[in-house]
């Protein structure tokens, strides 16, 4: 009696799916490892400031600097997160498809207003898929004085230490280029507590 191959799996399956498994146990031991890196709020000045609004805000125990990671503006020039040294920057990663990304954007959108002309700038990044573009400009254009920037890659998420666990995350880096604080979640960026965690890191906190 012949046996019917579809009624088990192919060796080539099985190694596939073998392969999938480890990566995914990887990621989650990466994640955990970075994970120790990050802390809630409880010691020097911006941990104090993790309340109201930034209830959520993780402070690194060690320095990390921006990663080398390439995404693109509007005109599809190239950008790193290195580009915007000298300035506190604000980068928020997000998509059209992520409805807390879309309801906190107008709040992105006040908090670089209110930093005009002082050494601020608000990076959102999209991780929208190409077939989006059109759309994620679109809604980007509508929250004036933001710029479009988009990962065609979208691997930003997984290139920070740890990698962001989803969307929208934002990560506040000094005028240095080094990380002081990430939030993973949705937050009213007009609030006073964003705006004391921003002053803070202006100031060299």
């Amino acid at each position: 009696m012949s046996e019917n191959p579809a009624a088990k799996p192919s060796g080539g399956f099985l190694k596939w799916a073998l392969w999938g498994a480890a990566a995914v146990g990887v990621a989650a031991v990466l994640y955990i490892i970075g994970a120790a890196l990050i802390k809630p709020g409880g010691g020097g000045e911006l941990e104090r400031l993790a309340k109201g609004e930034m209830a959520k805000l993780e402070v690194p125990l060690e320095p990390t600097r921006a990663p080398g990671h390439v995404f693109h503006d509007g005109a599809g020039n190239p950008v790193r997160i290195g580009d915007f040294k000298g300035q506190v920057v604000v980068m928020n990663i997000w998509a059209t498809w992520c409805a807390p990304c879309v309801l906190e954007m107008p709040t992105l959108a006040a908090l670089q207003k209110s930093y005009a002309g002082k050494p601020v700038k608000v990076v959102a990044v999209s991780v929208d898929q190409e077939d989006d573009l059109a759309k994620a400009q679109a809604f980007i254009a509508k929250h004036a004085p933001l710029d479009f920037y988009i990962d065609r890659e979208r691997k930003i998420s997984f290139v920070l230490t740890p990698p962001a666990p989803g969307m929208p995350t934002t990560v506040i880096y000094g005028p240095d280029g080094v990380e002081r604080a990430r939030l993973a979640g949705e937050a009213d960026w007009t609030s006073p507590e964003a705006k004391a965690v921003i002053d803070a890191v202006l100031a060299g906190g």
